[in-house]
């Protein structure tokens, strides 16, 4: 297939181009690099199916010649700003980046008549509940503007798939790590514990815990529910039934790094920032009864993150 992949020079969307194209698709790729980085695709240059535009998902009749080029059978929207913390101190970030990059590939996804959208949501559409999340739960009411515009984007998706006659798969993301990551709490660690191998500060009372899904059995879900299920509008949770604490995580950090006598401070309170949730817990029925499930529990996750995140810093024990 022809397939468009937004976001792709990110930590998860270069996973999925390294996917598609070792499965014989014809990849194009858009990314404003504001998070993205060109190196994560630098393998990619040069290959006979893939091609790369810098672009700026707001900028509406760039998108559309993209689109007219292209011929696309199937769209993957990743676009969107992953920072949580940072689309808490300025509203305006995640209604540009998350929502109305959206808004912008839906509206060329009807000019151009693509059959196919697949989009990357997170589980930040619950807000902070203490149930276990199954994809009908509601009401919904995020508490980050990135829950926001997430739920507001599935929203306009739903409504596209009964005006334009779209098929769409909405993925509810975890937390995702692995290889290329380029922030997050591994990420955030190590520069911390390479500043001051001495003492390490947490955010919050470190029992806040979640799942962590390896970004390699996310892409494997992703693709798996896109290829299986066939309604015209399809929604999975993705992740992984194991959780882990921020200690924990910190103490792997540690561990890995063959740090000693490392101190822990902590900040206080139940969460990290303001629109964090400390923890939740995903019901994963739906997609296990489609017939995947994670490979790693998400311990195994965090660890090899963390050692492929100290291999590309060149980190000595």
């Amino acid at each position: 297939m022809n397939v468009l992949v937004t976001g792709g020079a990110g930590f998860i969307g270069s996973h999925l181009i390294d996917y598609l194209l070792d499965a014989g698709h014809h990849v194009h790729c858009v990314d404003d690099l504001s998070l993205g980085r060109r190196d994560n695709l630098r393998h990619r240059e040069g290959h006979p199916r893939f091609a790369f535009t810098e672009l700026d998902l707001l900028h509406y009749d760039q998108l559309h010649e993209v689109f007219w080029d292209g011929a696309f059978q199937c769209v993957f929207h990743l676009a969107a700003n992953s920072d949580i913390q940072a689309g808490t101190g300025c509203m305006n970030i995640d209604l540009n980046r998350t929502f109305l990059s959206t808004y912008t590939v839906l509206r060329c996804i009807r000019d151009h008549r693509v059959k196919q959208l697949v989009f990357a949501s997170t589980s930040a559409i619950y807000g902070d509940r203490d149930e276990l999340l199954h994809e009908d739960f509601g009401p919904l009411f995020p508490v980050s503007f990135y829950g926001a515009a997430k739920l507001a984007s599935e929203a306009y998706i739903a409504a596209a798939v009964a005006n334009f006659g779209l098929q769409a798969w909405i993925f509810r993301f975890p937390n995702v790590v692995g290889e290329r990551t380029t922030h997050g709490v591994v990420h955030d660690f190590i520069t911390a514990l390479e500043k001051n191998p001495r003492q390490l500060t947490i955010l919050g009372d470190g029992k806040q815990s979640k799942p962590y899904l390896y970004v390699k059995d996310l892409i494997e879900g992703i693709i798996f529910g896109w290829e299986r299920a066939q309604e015209p509008l399809n929604y999975f949770n993705l992740g992984v039934e194991s959780t882990i604490t921020v200690q924990r995580i910190a103490e792997i950090v540690v561990e890995e790094m063959g740090l000693k006598r490392v101190e822990f401070a902590f900040t206080g309170g139940d969460r990290g920032w303001v629109g964090d949730v400390p923890r939740f817990r995903y019901d994963l029925a739906k997609i296990h009864r489609l017939g995947w499930r994670a490979k790693r529990t998400s311990e195994e996750a965090i660890r090899l993150a963390v050692r492929a995140e100290l291999q590309r810093r060149g980190w000595n024990r």
